[in-house]
């Protein structure tokens, strides 16, 4: 990948806006008081006030505090001597603008230990608003990052027109990321996958990639030296589009290499967004399951011992499987009642 790709021409925008600065940790039932507070980031100074969104912003505060905390994303950040870096990337898109937002308000209540930097790549994609970000970096004080590298020209003469140039792509882009969370000193890349990126991703590997395997909130890259960190895991995308709307984000289109029609994860998408409107809640449920998995009532051998299992010798089984609820049962029911 090295050879394919030069040094990056990037910029930085530091802010010296001191609105941005932690401070103690409050409570965030008061959300409604703190819309008012002289030292609210100006990300969050026009955030609507009705009850609704209020309830939305703690839900995705809570999520996001949650999913960090489960996963230990933090290390020893409460250590001052180590705090950490994160490398927030920023697409333009509804999932990473809500990523940062939540984030910066966490690190603003006092309860995110580490240093933010925003991150844009732009892969000189035809049309693409390079504008966009570094006005809305510079107008909310948020340090950052703008780096070019001409991506599109590379994946573009090494795939056919008719073909998806999502894989090269991606893993030129994550390359490049890592790079560059490296020469700023950032322990972790930080991205904004949610509930359903999960799912869809489990389900591409189950239907396409014969095996059971999603995409972890948290991860070591190849090399060892990066985390690869994913704080939106418990968050629905829904709940993120309706916060992207109510923040007036400024999004930039992800089809602007004209390759997303008729690939294989809109097909799940299409598939997981028809069961959630046909037995709401079902995403939900299947997104739990993932963290419930039993080894012993699944057919991998690496990671239970069958061979050695054996009556009345002691063993890791967990018994017969327990029976699904009553809720789940009604659900699976309706869902495929017209099959």
């Amino acid at each position: 990948m090295s050879s394919l790709l030069g040094s990056a021409a990037a910029i930085r925008y530091v802010s010296a806006d001191s609105k941005n600065r932690e401070r103690r940790a409050t409570p965030m039932n008061d959300i409604a008081a703190d819309q008012n507070d002289i030292d609210v980031p100006l990300l969050l100074r026009g955030a609507p006030s009705s009850v609704e969104f209020k309830k939305l912003r703690k839900r995705l505060l809570r999520q996001t505090r949650e999913a960090i905390s489960d996963f230990g994303m933090l290390g020893d950040a409460a250590e001052p001597a180590k705090k950490p870096k994160w490398l927030v990337c920023l697409s333009g898109g509804k999932d990473s603008y809500t990523l940062l937002a939540v984030l910066i308000e966490l690190k603003w209540r006092g309860l995110l230990p580490v240093d933010l930097i925003a991150c844009n790549l732009d892969q000189a994609q035809p049309g693409f608003p390079a504008h966009i970000l570094p006005a809305f970096f510079e107008q909310n004080g948020i340090e950052h990052l703008i780096v070019r590298e001409d991506t599109y020209s590379i994946v573009t003469d090494k795939i056919p027109a008719h073909k998806t140039y999502c894989s090269l792509c991606s893993r030129l882009r994550r390359g490049i990321l890592y790079r560059i969370a490296r020469e700023q000193g950032c322990e972790a890349v930080v991205l904004g996958h949610h509930r359903e990126d999960i799912l869809e991703t489990f389900f591409m590997n189950l239907f396409h990639g014969g095996r059971l395997a999603s995409m972890p909130p948290k991860l070591i890259n190849d090399e060892g030296d990066l985390l690869v960190l994913r704080p939106l895991a418990y968050a629905a995308e829904t709940d993120i589009a309706k916060f992207a709307v109510g923040m007036n984000f400024p999004i930039i289109p992800c089809n602007l290499c004209g390759s997303q029609d008729g690939l294989q994860r809109e097909e799940v998408k299409q598939m997981l967004q028809t069961w959630e409107k046909e037995t709401p809640g079902r995403l939900g449920v299947m997104a739990r399951a993932l963290a419930h998995t039993r080894p012993s009532h699944l057919l991998d051998r690496t990671l239970y011992d069958f061979v050695n299992l054996r009556p009345g010798a002691a063993s890791n089984s967990e018994g017969e499987a327990e029976a699904p609820c009553g809720a789940s049962l009604a659900m699976t029911a309706n869902l495929f009642a017209a099959e």
